[in-house]
């Protein structure tokens, strides 16, 4: 045992002096007196492995094992020392525990390890009597009457069924009409046509044993309980708690009724080879539980969504290459007569040469494939496919909620958390029971803890800010470094075929991205931690409502961790340098960086395809890599080289565990990449189709995490995908600002087409048709280089050979020449482009706005012939119901009316 385990053991206590061992003794032998009552664990039966690896029962070979507890035994020599004194704690509890169980209606039986003599492992079977005592506390539904308003033929026809899941061998689930179970209406729970079947299955006995184990006991001191499951595995007096997989992954179980459910899933949908079908949500669904259903089934949703985005996105990447050599303003960069003739002012202090513009002549072609008008329908049909997207989701989810049980899950079923419970210690008046009930916090304490919170999230989301003003720093000092060693190490004869393609600007982005990806994961790491520390501070009733706080707080953090630099670059950089006689100094040292000189948007090109790719293979390593090495490692260390030596219990203690937070980091992985496909698809519109080749591997890695390095997870009813429902929706509405914002303020199409339609023609230039042509010279602004002062100017040495007689240079903006009145103040070419933005902003925007209400609107969330459904059902519910019940107070008054006319009858007879 680890000092680690003995330090949590001991602080399970908050009124025990770790030091103190004998008084903690004294403590724990007082426990054990207060709770005479409670069946002892070591009354628990002992049984020898029968040999059989594939059984799913008791040693009678007729209780199903519906969980698992494993617990590591070592009896202690010296009796005195701080070890012994945690194993006695650990034991007492442990049997204090199981004797919990077994008062609560639970079946336990133990066996060894074949593995390691000091494991235990402790089956748990539920009777059917306390199955159905807790069937009807948690609202569990079961199927009363065939479902008659739907058809059963197949939904597949020859051209999509090969995109589906083999019928033959993962059948087509049955449709009941439900119900909440209850005992006194068994008999209408118990189907002809569910005969030989078990009334409930296997997910949901898991489920239901597990809400026993997170409320039983462990400790009594006085009126004070400590109890759950969780506590226990903190702690070390259990390893690990799971129910079982049915079989092994890849082979079938030789158990007559198993139903081999692990085998099918694997071979039928996390197998690669079946990248391209649909998932089998129903079967998912009954395996894992509506929880993991919900998530897959969104996942699979939003992949076949982004299909037609990833389609759309191609065509318009498609359409920008094809033109890039045809572009007028392209093609005037690269003209030596023009491009070539246009000398550019230096990009930094001292430093920096002259340059002429045709070198950047490869960037200008970049520019063209992202920056060109396909661009800007493209970001329109984005807006509207977010909102497509989460219409039609809202609707298909509606589907499943009816399909499986939850319609009305949050109303009746969810049930406190047993941490919240176990810290109700204050009491208020409940406005809805009209009476006093428990609470763990009075309203000023919870007001401090949500208030810490919240502070302890604005001093991360500050700590981000200050890392991206870091990269900032860094990106102004490297730009000065790469413009001194970069221009004179690509002189070099054996390099000189790179120097189109190599700029300072875009080295510097691209070694910038690299650490900010670092600098992203690194604070994610340590940031997780303290956003499940701060949520189990606040002490949320209900695991919706903790999931739903954690998830806020790790969304905010991760937005501004994932997208602060995005932002920048599109939205900052650039924006605010000066001219080159006057330019703007960060920090009164380092000169303001301009965009690359084929644009800022070729520079948040690069920073979004890093991220992305960086992140997808990070959380590939994590996810894939991590837990193959793990049961790799374990099985090497346990020395067993076959799982047909072991029972099914100890096959699934090899796999890894779920992590506590579940589903969550695969729903934030998602998220965040919906936010890079739709905040910034206006300047990287192959960003759907990156995505849609990651999440088709993502399914099928999911799929086989779960089936194949993960013990089975305890199964939870979901409705929904709970808060990233609105997040997702705050995003689509972002979206729409920073896309137009992007066209209008980063890329250059709205100067081309505020020269195009005005600056083309008279009265600016004489020419009377409207053209593209000139627009590079008139996009350039001329500054005397004579006007530079000394420490802006460039240093004699490092001036080009062909630099001579030139007395100006041009720059990127639209001010005033030298020799005007107000030299290098704005011009009015400058207040056109404004005002054109600024317009183009506004109408857009209003547009695409009106665009998704009026879309919302005709959308209903929920279709009609499924209102229609729902409605049949509770009305086929409730009069079954009601009959049934009318049929039970009925039986007694009719017997008495049977019996009271057979005693007539004789008295007639007598008489």
């Amino acid at each position: 045992m680890s000092e680690t385990e003995d330090n949590d053991i001991l602080e399970m206590d908050s009124d025990t002096d770790e030091g103190d061992v004998e008084m903690a003794d004294m403590i724990d032998s007082k426990t054990v007196q207060t709770c005479r009552t409670t069946p002892k664990g070591s009354d628990v039966p002992k049984v020898e492995f029968n040999g059989n690896p594939d059984c799913l029962f008791f040693n009678d070979g007729k209780r199903r094992i519906d969980f698992v507890l494993v617990y590591e035994y070592e009896e202690s020599k010296n009796g005195s020392n701080k070890k012994a004194s945690v194993m006695r704690r650990k034991k007492r509890r442990r049997e204090f525990f199981e004797g919990s169980l077994m008062n609560q209606g639970l079946h336990l039986e133990m066996t060894q390890s074949v593995v390691d003599e000091k494991l235990f492992y402790v089956k748990l079977h539920m009777p059917f009597d306390v199955l159905c005592a807790n069937a009807e506390l948690l609202h569990i539904k079961l199927p009363i009457k065939s479902n008659d308003l739907r058809t059963q033929s197949s939904k597949h026809n020859c051209c999509t069924k090969p995109f589906y899941p083999n019928e033959d061998v993962i059948g087509k689930e049955p449709d009941y009409f439900t119900a909440p179970f209850r005992k006194d209406l068994l008999n209408r729970f118990q189907l002809k046509e569910r005969e030989g079947r078990e009334l409930f299955t296997p997910t949901m006995r898991s489920r239901m044993v597990y809400y026993i184990l997170s409320r039983a006991a462990y400790e009594m001191k006085g009126e004070n309980k400590k109890f759950g499951i969780t506590k226990l595995l903190a702690g070390g007096v259990y390893k690990a708690a799971y129910p079982l997989h049915d079989c092994r992954f890849n082979v079938k179980s030789k158990e007559e009724d198993c139903p081999n459910e692990r085998y099918l899933l694997y071979s039928e949908w996390a197998h690669p080879k079946n990248f391209y079908k649909m998932q089998p949500l129903d079967l998912i669904r009954k395996y894992f539980g509506e929880k993991i259903g919900i998530y897959f089934a969104w996942l699979g949703f939003y992949t076949v969504m982004l299909s037609l985005a990833a389609a759309f996105g191609l065509g318009c990447f498609i359409y920008g290459y094809r033109s890039r050599e045809s572009s007028t303003w392209s093609k005037e960069v690269c003209d030596p007569d023009i491009g070539g003739q246009i000398v550019m002012c230096p990009q930094c202090d001292n430093n920096c040469p002259y340059w002429r513009l045709n070198t950047t002549c490869e960037s200008s072609k970049r520019l063209c494939v992202f920056d060109n008008f396909g661009t800007l329908v493209f970001a329109v049909f984005m807006s509207v496919w977010v909102t497509l997207f989460l219409e039609f989701w809202k609707r298909y989810q509606a589907r499943l909620e009816y399909d499986w049980d939850t319609v009305e899950f949050q109303q009746q079923e969810e049930q406190p958390r047993p941490e919240y419970e176990a810290r109700c210690t204050y009491e208020r008046f409940s406005p809805i029971t009209q009476s006093n009930e428990k609470v763990p916090y009075t309203a000023c304490g919870k007001c401090m803890r949500v208030s810490c919170g919240i502070g302890t999230v604005l001093f991360w989301i500050l700590l981000i800010v200050a890392s991206v003003v870091g990269v900032i720093v860094y990106r102004l000092a490297m730009f000065m470094v790469f413009s001194m060693q970069l221009r004179s190490d690509l002189n070099r004869k054996e390099l000189e075929p790179f120097r189109e393609y190599i700029t300072p600007q875009m080295a510097t982005s691209i070694t910038a991205s690299i650490i900010n990806v670092i600098i992203i994961m690194i604070l994610n790491n340590v940031y997780e931690k303290v956003a499940v520390w701060i949520t189990d501070f606040e002490l949320p009733r209900t695991k919706t409502e903790y999931e739903n706080s954690l998830t806020l707080k790790m969304f905010l953090f991760q937005f501004v961790n994932f997208y602060s630099s995005c932002f920048y670059i599109a939205f900052f950089k650039g924006k605010i340098v000066g001219y080159p006689g006057e330019p703007v100094y960060w920090l009164g040292k380092f000169r303001n960086e301009e965009c690359d000189p084929g644009g800022c948007l070729t520079e948040l090109t690069t920073q979004l395809s890093i991220i992305m790719t960086g992140k997808a293979v990070w959380n590939n390593i994590q996810e894939v890599l991590l837990p193959w090495l793990k049961n790799l490692m374990f099985r090497h260390c346990t020395q067993v080289g076959s799982e047909k030596v072991i029972p099914r219990w100890e096959q699934d203690y090899q796999l890894q565990p779920m992590g506590t937070l579940g589903l969550f980091y695969e729903y934030l992985e998602m998220v965040i990449q919906f936010g890079f496909v739709t905040l910034f698809v206006a300047s990287f519109p192959l960003a759907p189709l990156l995505a849609l080749v990651n999440n088709l591997f993502e399914i099928r890695v999911d799929a086989w995490k779960f089936t194949t390095q993960f013990r089975r997870i305890v199964p939870e009813k979901a409705q929904d995908i709970g808060a990233w429902q609105p997040i997702l929706q705050g995003v689509t509405i972002l979206a729409v600002v920073t896309n137009t914002a992007i066209i209008a303020f980063t890329s250059d199409m709205i100067p081309r087409l505020v020269y195009y339609w005005a600056f083309s023609v008279s009265p600016y230039v004489e020419n009377s048709n409207h053209t593209m042509a000139g627009f590079i010279d008139s996009s350039l602004s001329v500054f005397n280089i004579s006007h530079f002062n000394i420490t802006t100017r460039p240093r004699d040495d490092i001036k080009p050979v062909w630099f001579n007689n030139i007395t100006t240079c041009r720059y990127r903006d639209y001010r005033n020449p030298p020799d005007h009145q107000n030299p290098y103040q704005f011009n009015v070419y400058y207040w056109h482009v404004i005002a054109a933005k600024l317009a183009f902003m506004i109408v857009v925007e209003h547009i695409v706005y009106f665009t998704k209400f009026m879309l919302s609107y005709l959308i209903p969330d929920v279709p009609e012939a499924l209102n229609e459904q729902i409605k049949r059902e509770r009305f086929l519910t409730r009069d079954i119901l009601n009959n049934t019940q009318l049929t039970n107070l009925m039986k007694p008054i009719r017997e008495k009316l049977q019996t009271d006319a057979a005693d007539f009858t004789e008295l007639e007879e007598l008489i």
